[in-house]
């Protein structure tokens, strides 16, 4: 199983080789990772230790962040090296300014070393996913402590099948799992796997603490006035595709469009979809021109304002639900506002509970979008059970900063 999982390797990276030739992001990936090692020479004293933290993309980020920043406010002169798998992650996160922050050299036996010997890590803390072999098998040899926060375990997953010993093994370097829900814990230790305890998402703390001073957006405020308003975060093509529909059917709303990427080309796709009164958020950030009445859908064409942007909003769309599975849903809850999105939520646990508590719907057609609006846009306590169901899943975070920083560590 070894042999096929670096051969898996390598043919990823070879794709990714390819697809780089005319696909940005797999350039990114490419490019990023040609003189990690300069730059980690550049800016890392190996003398000295390091915490650190792991994080596919973006989201991940987002949802292990205040393990990150609670840490280092308890310990301010500890250094805390950050990597990324994801162009996604890397290329906004760069330049954060609590850490040094790298791309995650592909996963091969000479690079566990190298990279762990160069940044010199004191413990390794991965959220959620993103399990490689060789780094796992490098930390446990060196007997430094790896934890998993927020990890989420499926029964459909390879870790759990009779053919999944190789899997399992790369699990048991871990020093120990903080995970989500009473199912992972089970299906851990269902493996052998005790050093487990459910702590909750992480999430919950950092958008709680968003929605509580978010940062205030003229043009966004210029833009709604008084008019109640769908806040559509993250959305792909087929999310757009079905909610272009909205805007002719409630002329007394406005829609804010953040899509999840803003190349030009998908820029120019969304505003054919929304033909009458759209307009780029960038007309109005560079230059003088003022908003009028007749606007009324925003397509916000830049990335990092969406969190900002979900306090202005009645109602939420949340998009990926027609591809590989939904965005944050959180960080919209957290501003009380109820979500929908597509079909593809199964994966995502706060998806299934704000269903459960009347504060989400999940949409395939049309006709479907439209019932699910008008219900959620006139259902109060729909507000309030996403606010309240935010509130209450708060205080991951600090159960996992008392474990991973006591003496006798677990």
């Amino acid at each position: 199983m070894l042999l096929l999982y670096i051969i898996g390797i390598r043919v990823y990276t070879l794709l990714i080789r390819i697809f780089s030739l005319f696909n940005p992001k797999a350039k990114l990936f490419i490019n990023g990772r040609k003189n990690v090692y300069t730059q980690i020479v550049q800016k890392i004293n190996p003398a000295e230790k390091h915490v650190w933290f792991h994080f596919a993309s973006l989201g991940e980020f987002e949802q292990g962040r205040p393990v990150l920043e609670k840490l280092k406010t308890l310990y301010p002169n500890k250094k805390i090296v950050v990597t990324f798998f994801s162009p996604s992650g890397y290329e906004i996160r760069k330049n954060y300014a609590l850490a040094d922050v790298f791309y995650l050299p592909i996963d091969t036996a000479a690079n566990a070393k190298r990279f762990i010997t160069s940044i010199n890590p004191e413990m390794a803390i991965f959220t959620k996913y993103e399990f490689w072999h060789y780094y796992f098998k490098e930390l446990k040899q060196r007997d430094i402590p790896l934890y998993v926060i927020s990890g989420i375990f499926r029964e459909s997953q390879a870790f759990f099948k009779w053919y999944g010993g190789f899997y399992r093994n790369i699990l048991k370097s871990v020093t120990y799992f903080f995970v989500q829900n009473d199912e992972s814990k089970t299906l851990l230790k269902s493996i052998g796997l005790n050093h487990v305890t459910i702590n909750g998402d992480t999430r919950f703390d950092r958008v709680y603490e968003n929605a509580q001073s978010p940062k205030q957006l003229s043009i966004i405020e210029s833009f709604i006035g008084n008019s109640p308003t769908l806040v559509c975060g993250s959305t792909w093509p087929e999310d757009e595709k079905i909610l272009s529909v909205l805007p002719g059917k409630y002329p007394d709303w406005k829609f804010i469009i953040a899509p999840h990427e803003v190349h030009e080309s998908h820029i120019e796709s969304i505003e054919k979809q929304f033909p009458v009164n759209s307009v780029r958020y960038s007309i109005f950030s560079l230059s003088d021109q003022t908003l009028n009445a007749e606007h009324q859908t925003l397509i916000v064409n830049n990335i990092g304002m969406l969190s900002s942007l979900y306090q202005y909003g009645k109602v939420a769309y949340i998009g990926g639900g027609f591809g590989t599975g939904i965005h944050n849903t959180l960080e919209a809850a957290a501003f009380g506002l109820p979500v929908i999105f597509g079909p593809k939520y199964d994966k995502f646990q706060e998806a299934k509970d704000l269903i459960a508590l009347g504060a989400a719907k999940s949409i395939s057609t049309a006709d479907a979008l439209i019932n699910a609006f008008d219900n959620l846009a006139a259902n109060g306590n729909a507000a309030n059970e996403a606010r309240k169901y935010v509130a209450d899943q708060k205080g991951a975070t600090d159960e996992i900063i008392l474990m991973i920083t006591k003496s006798d560590r677990p």
